[in-house]
């Protein structure tokens, strides 16, 4: 028979996970609340500004003639260079650490360190972009420069991904296909790899994401917030959107203002589709598997 005592108690705790929930739930709501008031300052700001010509035109010192065509493509043409190079030195790194190497003090340490530049601030990329690429190698403040930086600054988070992803398969597939007289790379490319590609592409597509949106280490390695020209190779100099945007803002006119929130909007579509394409991936290749 239940005691006043610990009907009390019961009551308190139920009076406590209440407390919790309503403090959880207000969080939750603040965080919401200030997403939508600054999605919609920037709709409001910017839709009117968006049109043909902010899409085709370069930028200008008149607001009304500012367009994005540059920078446009040059997050194009700079995704195009990091995308593949952080893919390949990305997922086969992961699959030397779950696959081959052994588990010795070197291989802890390297899987330590992956960690760790997965967290460094984005800034020191781009010192360590500026003194290896631009000064060392004398690739200048180029469009390769800028892609090899972008690529250090994303290629923790896909191994760590990837790693992830390729420890998610079942030990018994891999058995599975050793006692069908598979070798082991055999059992990488028919097995492991087939079942860990929506973890890999997710991961990797949504450090894309981040990487189009780093402005800090391109601004260190000397992208330039203004150009009136298209980059015709990867030594040539170039911007990307989030500087122009940058530059925008830090315009004295009231009416750059609104140029950059169109330019924010266009930033968001690219993130939003990527992010949307990141999600198709992994759904398409989990049904198949």
């Amino acid at each position: 028979m239940a005691t006043n005592e610990n009907i009390q108690h019961v009551a308190k705790r139920n009076r406590k996970n209440k407390l919790f929930h309503q403090l959880f739930f207000v969080s939750t709501c603040f965080g919401i609340v200030a997403l939508a008031l600054l999605l919609i300052q920037v709709l409001v700001q910017g839709l009117g500004w968006l049109d043909w010509q902010f899409l085709t035109e370069y930028a200008s010192r008149i607001p009304q003639n500012a367009g994005i065509k540059a920078a446009l493509v040059g997050t194009f043409y700079l995704m195009l260079i990091t995308a593949p190079l952080t893919f390949i030195v990305g997922v086969t790194t992961a699959i030397y650490l779950e696959e081959y190497a052994k588990d010795t003090r070197f291989s802890r340490f390297i899987q330590t360190n992956i960690a760790n530049l997965a967290g460094v601030p984005s800034i020191v990329y781009g010192l360590l972009g500026l003194t290896v690429f631009v000064r060392m190698l004398h690739l200048e403040r180029s469009l390769l420069s800028g892609a090899l930086t972008m690529t250090l600054l994303v290629l923790p988070i896909i191994i760590v991904a990837s790693q992830e992803a390729i420890r998610t398969v079942p030990q018994s597939l891999r058995n599975a296909s050793f006692a069908l007289g598979a070798n082991r790379w055999q059992t990488i490319v028919r097995v492991v790899l087939p079942s860990s590609l929506p973890g890999i592409l997710t991961g990797s597509i949504l450090s894309m994401s981040r990487a189009i949106g780093e402005t800090a280490p391109l601004i260190v390695i000397g992208a330039v917030s203004y150009i009136a020209f298209l980059p015709r190779s990867p030594l040539d100099s170039f911007t990307v959107m989030p500087i122009q945007i940058f530059n925008w803002a830090s315009q004295p006119q009231a009416e750059f203002q609104n140029v950059a929130a169109a330019g924010i909007i266009i930033l968001l579509i690219m993130l939003l589709s990527m992010n949307a394409f990141a999600i198709y991936l992994r759904n398409k290749y989990q049904k198949k598997l």
